[in-house]
């Protein structure tokens, strides 16, 4: 996964549990692109700190990620989702009954995938 669409799901699932201090230069950084040097201009603290600061936040979400794997969770459900979503679109498109039915049986496996995963 890209280093950039990670960073920003386990803010996303994780950013919740930053000190208010963390998640304000750590979001910056994230959701804003903003380098180290930026937000140290704008928070007046050093380049260095900036730059530790956004370490220890990848540090501490990773962590959180390694033990609650609620991202992880996340990308599975929305991968069955969209095979789910795949299966339905061919059903509108079949003819043959079989097919159908098929079809239909591995919406229900994949849904029931989903739940179990929940």
């Amino acid at each position: 996964m890209e280093r950039i669409v990670e960073q920003n799901l386990l803010y996303d699932f994780y950013g919740e549990l930053l000190t208010k201090h963390q998640k304000d230069i750590y979001g910056e950084h994230v959701l804003n692109d903003m380098t180290p040097s930026e937000i140290a201009a704008d928070y007046g603290i050093t380049r260095q700190a900036a730059y530790d600061m956004i370490r220890r936040c990848n540090k501490i979400l990773e962590d959180y990620e390694q033990r609650l794997h609620l991202v992880q969770k996340f990308l599975k459900t929305k991968e069955k989702v969209k095979e789910i979503h795949a299966l339905s679109k061919r059903i509108l498109r079949e003819e043959k009954k079989d097919q159908m039915e098929n079809d239909i049986k591995q919406i229900e496996f994949v849904s029931n995938k989903i739940l179990e995963d929940l």
